[in-house]
């Protein structure tokens, strides 16, 4: 239990790292996503880069199993 959480954590810290990389490919700003801003409110829901990262985050550990 302890490996696994260790790996999740590891995980977290390298997306977080390379986020402003995959922002400027356009990661996280995909056509299904909604972003709403009115004012100083501002709300983003990442509908289409959510399915995107469960498809492959899916594949890899597929492929890691198999």
């Amino acid at each position: 239990m302890s490996r696994t959480l260790i790996i999740i954590g590891l995980v977290i810290v390298a997306i977080g790292i390379v986020w402003p990389w995959l922002a400027r490919v356009g990661f996280g700003r995909l056509p299904g996503d909604i972003l709403i801003q009115r004012g100083n409110f501002t709300i983003y829901i990442p509908i289409a880069t959510g399915l995107l990262f469960s498809i492959v985050l899916s594949l890899l550990l597929w492929l890691v199993n198999r």
